[in-house]
């Protein structure tokens, strides 16, 4: 029997949406800065309010586009998240700083599947982060895709990278209540990560976030 994984809700827009994610059931809450493209993008200072109204011990994830330690240490400063989710590569000395100034806050670095290169790419930083978030995006573009997308990407290089890293692994990129059992079955992620499937009309809905829960029980 496979373990149920830890369910991630990204693109918190509000208090309300955070108390229904945890409601029915997430174990984490993702709330988006400044970014290059894609969905959910809210303001630092809202991120703050969001954050201090989630009850332990679901975890608040700040989504940052920034690569340089200071500046996210900075940005941590206003929006107090339990958790840093580095969604650009951020450089090992980076991370490194980032581990000396902010000891008691996670970080979670997002791998964008492109191919066999992201294998490496994972190996190389999984032990110096918390967890890995495999995505689908794209900064190699003139504008960064770095999530959002609602793509699917090569389940077989996520499933490569979970069995050859460390830390746990969180899945994200075209995740729905249609096919997430086929993803964990192929991938066996500790974690999934979705924002649009759930969705309706922009805003978080019930119903389709609880047909979602269901079907990740289901397939575990």
């Amino acid at each position: 029997m496979l373990a149920v994984p830890r369910v991630k809700i990204c693109c918190i827009s509000s208090v309300e949406e955070a108390r229904l994610a945890v409601r029915m059931g997430a174990s984490a809450l993702g709330l988006v800065s400044h970014m290059p493209s894609g969905p959910g993008v809210i303001a630092d200072e809202r991120i703050a309010e969001i954050a201090r109204s989630v009850p332990p011990p679901v975890a608040t994830f700040l989504l940052t586009s920034l690569r340089e330690a200071d500046a996210i240490v900075q940005q941590h400063a206003v929006c107090q998240t339990s958790t840093l989710q580095l969604v650009d590569s951020v450089a090992i000395p980076e991370i490194r700083k980032l581990r000396r100034q902010l000891p008691s806050v996670k970080l979670v670095q997002v791998i964008h599947v492109m191919g066999e290169e992201s294998l490496e790419e994972a190996k190389v930083v999984a032990g110096f982060v918390d967890a890995l978030l495999l995505d689908s995006g794209n900064p190699t573009l003139e504008i960064k895709e770095l999530g959002g997308t609602g793509r699917v990407h090569d389940w077989e290089v996520s499933r490569r990278i979970c069995q050859q890293v460390d830390c746990p692994v969180f899945l994200a990129g075209g995740i729905r209540a249609s096919n997430v059992r086929e993803a964990i079955q192929a991938v066996q992620p500790f974690g999934l990560d979705l924002c649009s499937s759930v969705r309706s009309d922009g805003q978080l809905s019930e119903e389709r976030l609880g047909e979602f829960m269901q079907a990740v029980r289901s397939a575990a």
